[in-house]
């Protein structure tokens, strides 16, 4: 039976924090861990979900242990609220691009190793990860998801991959979009190329919808890859000529909708996912919004709903 958790770039709003930007909630995070970590958890022990999907700092693994002391303390936080570790995001490579540099990479594994023992320490098996965004369609001289690049983003993953089952827990791609990892064919290369011993998949119903493909025929090519998923919706397919610069995240949320709302087949997808019988967790990512409380709650109820469809249509 799948647990539910959600990513914490649900509490990213600015209006959750009665601040006015981003930047201030960043800063708050890492000046005031104890007082930012104990806001989020004490709302999360109250929607329903059980399970935890860390990110970027300051809402990553560093922040946790900032807020209160230690592995076992932040354990112990945890614990007292119902609460665990589902899974880590990884960020870095996302964020910063430069597969291939031997520099970058090496740092990479570095920073991947102590988040990974930390999530081990926690009780998690899966350290999700995405891959570098793509340039805008008309960048001179284009920029070409070729062979050339899934080959050394693929050699790159299995290294990383490796690293973390060393420490009992499976890496898993995430598909974001207008990142390398997102269109169709870009996922289906890269799982070819990847071995899938060391590196699995986190699909996100809702990036997949908005790079152009039908999230569960997608998803159903690799399920035996499956490690967690990304329950999220959207409206439609984005257009492929939008600029990808710095604002393209903040671009993705007016496509973005509440669970149920959009386009997603979630009963399709929610009868892949239970096809997967040793995947424990799906996450409900909600981005950013100022009532974090509230729409989990929803989200939680709509993803019960659909289960409990497709349970009494097996039943019946």
């Amino acid at each position: 039976m799948l647990s539910f958790g959600v990513d914490l770039i649900t509490f990213f709003h600015p209006g959750f924090w009665g601040m006015a930007n981003e930047q201030e909630v960043i800063t708050f995070g890492r000046e005031q861990p104890r007082a930012f970590w104990d806001r989020m958890l004490d709302t999360l022990a109250q929607s329903g979900v059980t399970g935890i999907e860390l990110t970027f700092s300051p809402f990553g693994p560093e922040g946790l242990i900032a807020a209160y002391g230690s592995i076992e303390a932040a354990r112990d936080e945890l614990d007292r609220r119902g609460l665990a570790i589902a899974s880590g995001f990884f960020a870095d490579v996302a964020i910063e691009g430069g597969v291939g540099d031997a520099q970058t990479e090496a740092r990479w594994l570095d920073s991947a190793e102590e988040s990974v023992k930390a999530l081990a320490a926690w009780g998690s098996d899966i350290m999700v990860m995405g891959l570098p965004m793509r340039t805008s369609w008309n960048a001179e001289p284009p920029v070409f998801v070729d062979m050339e690049f899934a080959r050394k983003a693929a050699d790159f993953c299995n290294r990383l991959g490796a690293l973390t089952l060393r420490h009992g827990v499976r890496l898993a791609l995430h598909t974001e979009a207008h990142s390398t990892f997102c269109q169709p064919r870009d996922i289906d290369l890269l799982l070819m190329l990847t071995d899938p011993v060391y590196v699995g998949f986190c699909p996100d119903s809702a990036h997949i919808l908005l790079s152009g493909g039908d999230p569960v025929t997608v998803v159903a090519r690799h399920i035996e890859r499956v490690v967690t998923a990304h329950w999220k919706d959207a409206k439609s397919a984005m257009p492929i000529n939008i600029p990808i610069d710095h604002g393209i995240h903040h671009a993705h949320r007016e496509y973005f909708c509440a669970i149920g709302e959009g386009t997603v087949d979630f009963d399709g997808w929610a009868k892949l996912m239970l096809s997967k019988a040793d995947q424990k967790w799906a996450i409900l990512e909600i981005d950013a919004v100022p009532d974090p409380l509230t729409e989990t709650r929803k989200s939680l109820a709509f993803a019960g709903e659909v289960l409990d469809r497709l349970s009494n249509e097996t039943a019946a």
